[in-house]
């Protein structure tokens, strides 16, 4: 039975992956700030009889990751999906165009984005690099996004967010070369624009299509394929 380890498990785009894996017989190391308050994702458990486990960690907490990988220890991860970010304070519906204009930026606002979008997936690889490599597939997964495209950028604004996703998908493409001879994969890869507390309801995608179209992407992905910036439905993005 393959292994994945999903962060920010808790709704969106990491419950539907949660949910669509355990489903397709894999073991589920479910992980998201407070468990005790992820009704959902324990009623998911619940059902799954044993296949999904929830893991308290929050990717602001440097030491709690390290603590996590030591309760990990030995555990093969076949797919590490750091999938928990943040946007900044309001989503797309709720005006984050407006926050995040030139001129008007929270630095404290830029601190939280930059903490859990960047500094978390880096730190999320190294504490689990072991678990990865000891497994099969061997593949780790950073969910960025088109925003942090420099090529795709025609409209300005989001500096956090993009700032976030930019240096994402440059930590992506060195783990890619570093690691290339342990025979380890790594992507940074886009989920579609959609409809969860990030993307707002005006968004073009139901997550469970996001979730879908990341897994084939993740299941067909080869040492050919890592360091290349991919999108849910296959493409290839520019940087």
């Amino acid at each position: 039975m393959p292994t994945v380890l999903i962060t920010g498990a808790t709704r969106g785009f990491g419950f539907e992956l949660a949910s669509q894996y355990a489903a397709d017989g894999w073991r589920v190391l479910a992980c998201c700030r407070a468990p005790a308050h992820a009704a959902a994702l324990r009623k998911l458990a619940d059902a799954a009889a044993g296949a999904i486990t929830l893991h308290q960690v929050d990717m602001t907490d440097l030491v709690r990751i390290e603590g996590l990988a030591l309760e990990l220890q030995g555990q093969p991860v076949d797919v590490l999906i750091n999938n928990a970010g943040v946007i900044g304070k309001r989503n797309f519906d709720e005006g984050l165009l407006d926050d995040q204009m030139f001129g008007k930026s929270d630095f404290a606002e830029w601190e939280l984005v930059l903490k859990t979008n960047l500094l978390g997936p880096m730190k999320m690889a190294e504490a689990f690099i072991e678990n990865v490599a000891a497994s099969e597939q061997k593949k780790i997964i950073t969910l960025t996004s088109i925003v942090g495209s420099m090529s795709e950028n025609n409209f300005g604004g989001m500096y956090a967010y993009r700032a976030s996703k930019a240096a994402a998908n440059a930590i992506m493409k060195s783990m890619a070369i570093d690691l290339k001879q342990r025979g380890i994969i790594a992507i940074p890869l886009h989920p579609g624009f959609a409809k969860t507390n990030l993307g707002g309801q005006n968004a073009d995608i139901d997550p469970a299509v996001g979730a879908a179209g990341m897994r084939k992407v993740i299941a067909h992905a080869t040492l050919e394929h890592s360091g290349h910036f991919l999108a849910y439905d296959g493409r290839e993005l520019p940087w």
